[in-house]
């Protein structure tokens, strides 16, 4: 009995092998080798890196930076709770509504006073 759960353990890490290894060698194949000059470029940043060294560097970068890190961990916290919400009592969901609550005003004023604009 065992060994019929293990056959079919076996079976889907042999199908999952062979599928990534032809989903690598079709990227590798068919991929383009030579990118343009553009896609090589820095474009994380917001601002030419190349410029003057002692030019001001954009605050809003920053601030977009932060609203990311802040929403991206509501969303880390989110999970869990929502995979064992069945455990908790009145008072933790309770808690938690409020912390979508807190976190969906922060940002309908971001957007209002347009912090989420990109200039």
């Amino acid at each position: 009995m065992i060994f019929i759960t293990y056959q079919k353990l076996l079976i889907i890490l042999i199908i999952s092998l062979l599928l990534s290894s032809l989903i690598g060698l079709a990227s590798l194949l068919l991929s383009d080798t030579s990118p343009d000059k553009e896609k090589t470029s820095v474009y994380e940043c917001g601002f030419s890196p190349y410029d003057n060294l002692g030019s001001p560097i954009s605050i809003r970068f920053f601030l977009i930076g932060i609203l990311f890190l802040i929403f991206d961990l509501e969303i880390s916290l989110l999970f869990p709770w929502s995979i064992s919400s069945y455990l908790t009592t009145i008072l933790g969901f309770w808690i938690v509504i409020l912390f979508l609550a807190i976190l969906t005003w922060g940002l309908i004023y971001e957007w209002i006073k347009g912090g989420l604009e990109w200039e």
